[in-house]
């Protein structure tokens, strides 16, 4: 029997902003566990949320630079789930009215093919807390430093059909955060993060199959690996007889297989309602046209103006606009050699190399 998969992708990105997303506590990677939380970040009584107006204009730009719809009221709602790390036993976030509204990516795959990719929604939230367990026999330590971090979360269409084609997207959706310069999403720190959503169906059907989440993925290659063996179990389940459990798991990358953490929540399970202590976030034109006229190059953008400028090949296009970094650097070599090929075979030549 021949199956197909059909996947959607949930991206969270650490936003760059100094402090949190509703208190004014540091924003940062690495420092001391339980440095960087005030009164607000431990829900003491009495305190109160102020929205970090930086954060609504990172989001702004991120849906702007995917020709997204973008949300004139957005509303914060609280999501109500039980973690030991989530002092408040809510998380703010945004449910009906994102800040980020439907766009697209267009992504290149091996055979040079090319699709565009459906973004459902971008919408901002704060962070919880980390559970540390390694370090404490028996026990669980509590780090509250990332506890009310400004996250955006991007949740793709469910039109990914493979592996390649989930890398593809991160890696365009890595590259045009890098260019915008909203995160660092460095993923192996956190900064961005992946939940995959795998379901597979008989070739041909269009009923979508029960899905699985897969929680907290942070690179590229263990996105592909689990994606690749979640499929492999489903079909081998379904082929036995069997029925796929609506589930959230994790990979374990040292035994490439997922396991089952808990069963999949539903949205009524959260519990939603608004936020009574943030009104809603209303934006004008102006507010959007001001962000737009500021929105650096991106990398389709820049790889077209290099194949045409400078004659390069579509090839050497792609590498030299991975980053915002090597591409600037590139043109600097450029103006000092004034031979474009030349400083192309250097810089992913030799540089690259080195």
């Amino acid at each position: 029997m021949q199956w197909e998969s059909v996947i959607g992708l949930e991206v969270h990105v650490s936003l760059s902003t100094e402090s949190k997303l509703f208190s004014g506590s540091a924003s940062s990677f690495g420092a001391e566990p339980n440095t960087q939380a005030n009164i607000f970040d431990l829900a003491l009584p009495g305190t109160l949320p102020v929205f970090n107006e930086k954060a609504l204009e990172m989001a702004v730009r991120f849906g702007l630079a995917i020709g997204a719809e973008i949300g004139h009221r957005s509303v914060f709602d609280r999501k109500n789930y039980f973690y030991p790390d989530l002092p408040k036993g809510y998380q703010v976030t945004q449910l009906d009215f994102p800040t980020v509204g439907r766009g697209a990516l267009s992504i290149i795959l091996n055979d040079g093919s090319e699709k565009v990719i459906g973004v459902t929604r971008a919408h901002i939230e704060e962070n919880a807390g980390k559970s540390l367990h390694e370090e404490f026999s028996g026990q669980s330590g509590i780090d509250l430093n990332r506890a009310g971090e400004p996250l955006l979360e991007i949740v793709s269409e469910p039109e990914i059909k493979n592996a390649e084609e989930a890398v593809a997207y991160l890696k365009k959706l890595h590259s045009i955060i890098r260019y915008l310069d909203i995160s660092d999403a460095i993923m192996a720190q956190g900064s961005m993060r992946c939940d995959v959503n795998v379901s597979i169906r008989k070739k041909g059907d269009t009923a979508l199959g029960t899905r699985t989440e897969i929680k907290n993925i942070n690179s590229f290659r263990f996105v592909e690996k689990a994606i690749n063996s979640e499929i492999i179990r489903q079909q081998e389940i379904i082929e036995d007889g069997g029925a796929i459990t609506q589930e959230t798991r994790r990979y374990d990358a040292n035994k490439d297989i997922t396991t089952s953490m808990r069963s999949k929540e539903v949205a009524n399970d959260y519990r939603y309602f608004p936020e009574p202590d943030l009104l809603p976030v209303v934006i004008n034109d102006s507010y959007i046209a001001s962000i737009k006229e500021d929105l650096p190059e991106l990398p389709d953008a820049k790889k077209r103006r290099f194949t045409l400028e400078y004659g390069l090949s579509n090839y050497d296009a792609d590498v030299l606009t991975a980053t915002r970094e090597l591409a600037e650097y590139f043109e600097k070599v450029v103006e000092g050699c004034s031979d474009a090929k030349l400083a192309s075979n250097w810089v992913t030549g030799d540089l690259l190399a080195l």
